[in-house]
Formats: C-alpha cells, structure tokens, sequence
C-alpha cells in the first residue's frame, strides 16, 4: 500500500479569490490559472515515490453555477501541468447529506479504496479547515498551507510555502524512515 499527498485544488494547486471569508471557485477554464509555485514541489513529492491526489468540493455543478465542460478542461489544464495521478471531485452543495464533501472524509476513503493508499502514511496540503477535518477523520496527517480559510480545527502543522511543505513530507518520511514502494 502506497502513501499518497492530498491536496486541495482550489487555493493550492490554483489560484483562488477569498471573498466574504469563502474561495471563490472559478466556474470556467478563462478564469483558472495553475499555481507556478506548485510545480516544483510537486515534482519532488512525485520522484521521491508519492501518489498525487487533487481533491475538491465543487457545489456549482449541482447548482448549475459550474458546467461539467469547463470543469473537464481545468482538470485537464491541471493534469497537463502537473504530475496528478487523480483528481477527486465532490459535487454536492453544503446542504447535501453526502459523505464525500469536505470536512467529510468520502474522497479520501474513495481514494483509499480505488488506488489501495495507506492513509495513515499520508498527507492531506491545503489552505482550508475543511481538509485538515477530513484528513484527521480520516487518519492522514494535514498541514495547512497559512491563510484566511485555515479556522480553528485540529490540524497537525501549519507553513507558509509549498516548497516549505514538501520538504516537510519528505522530512517526516526520511525521519521516520518509512520506506515507500
């Protein structure tokens, strides 16, 4: 079983607007744009043996804000540029009962299941509270990338870069001498 890093798509891997204490998802591809600064460390995360999972609540798709079209090609753009192995989506608004919206662990059990992942040797990158709920229901260590949505829930580490944060998993990993196969 393989460990793997989570990390939340909107605010992480691309740019994203805070507006009234909420991200503001970019509902088209002429809106999206990867973040630069996520591809390096990505790399690294990849060389050393690491799934990657991108995982994201998109309430727009059953809205109607968001159309599936647009959606494919910013995973696709995603895909493109950085080396994912799996993009994971929840497409539930917050007043759907469903297990796979975020601080829910669904996509990260989803993930456990289809690509065979030790949770418990993962790791859950993002910039919002509701990951780091969801990686500690669902055993993962979480490290909060420093910003306006992180709130006040459990997290296990807190920095203020992503080089800063993969060197923090490879760390961890070389410090606990956990192999990865």
């Amino acid at each position: 079983m393989k460990p793997v890093v989570f990390m939340e798509r909107d605010g992480v891997l691309n740019k994203a607007k805070v507006a009234n204490g909420h991200a503001v998802c970019p509902l088209e591809l002429s809106s999206f744009e990867i973040n630069e600064e996520a591809i390096i460390p990505l790399r690294q995360l990849k060389q050393a043996g690491f799934l990657l999972i991108a995982t994201t609540n998109q309430p727009g798709l059953s809205n109607g804000a968001l159309n599936r079209r647009e959606l494919d090609l910013m995973h696709h753009a995603l895909m493109r540029s950085l080396p994912l192995d799996d993009i994971l989506v929840c497409p539930h608004s917050p007043n759907e009962s469903c297990p796979c919206r975020k601080p829910k662990p669904g996509l990260l059990l989803e993930a456990a299941f289809k690509w065979h992942i030790d949770l418990e040797r993962s790791f859950v990158v993002s910039d919002k509270w509701q990951d780091a709920q969801a990686a500690h229901l669902a055993g993962c260590t979480s490290i909060l990338l420093r910003g306006p949505l992180n709130g006040q829930t459990r997290h296990d580490y807190v920095m203020d870069a992503l080089p800063e944060i993969a060197k923090k998993i490879l760390r961890l990993y070389q410090d606990n001498s956990l192999v990865i196969h």
